[in-house]
């Protein structure tokens, strides 16, 4: 796993969990109702708060430098 991502894959990551969780996704945290209440119910403020857990099955591909594409 990776332990340090840049800005671009951090956004990419939560962009995608967010989708994910206003699909119907199940979240992968238990959150009290009252904290729901406070984030408003915010599919973005949740896959923050699963991303900063570092409990989000997502994971970043990076190509090596120097591959040929094919």
């Amino acid at each position: 796993m990776i332990k340090h991502y840049t800005k671009y894959e951090r956004a990419r990551i939560i962009g995608a969990r967010a989708l994910q969780l206003s699909m119907g996704a199940p979240m992968l945290l238990k959150l009290k109702k009252e904290d729901l209440e406070k984030i408003n119910y915010s599919p973005i403020d949740i896959a923050k708060t699963e991303y900063d857990q570092g409990i989000i099955p997502i994971t970043i591909r990076r190509p090596l430098p120097g591959r040929l594409r094919e």
